[in-house]
């Protein structure tokens, strides 16, 4: 992957909310044609499909844990 870095984004606050479920966000996804804002557990699901096409990944996760400890995030 290449493009934008985490240099260059602004980090994602509480305002900023998954696309599929509007939890908190944890992770962007910098496409060629816009972004995508996953929460952990989302991000983890749809990994595979957004990994080859993505140009920079905007992970916080380790924010997520170290807020809401190891268990946070987890799949239902």
């Amino acid at each position: 992957m290449t493009g934008a870095t985490t240099d260059t984004l602004a980090p994602l606050t509480v305002a900023d909310r998954c696309d599929r479920c509007g939890a908190q966000a944890y992770v962007r996804v910098v496409l060629p044609v816009g972004e995508l804002l996953f929460c952990a557990h989302h991000a983890r699901e749809h990994a595979h499909k957004f990994e080859s096409v993505a140009t920079h990944v905007q992970d916080e996760t380790a924010r997520l844990h170290a807020e809401h400890g190891a268990g946070a995030g987890a799949a239902n």
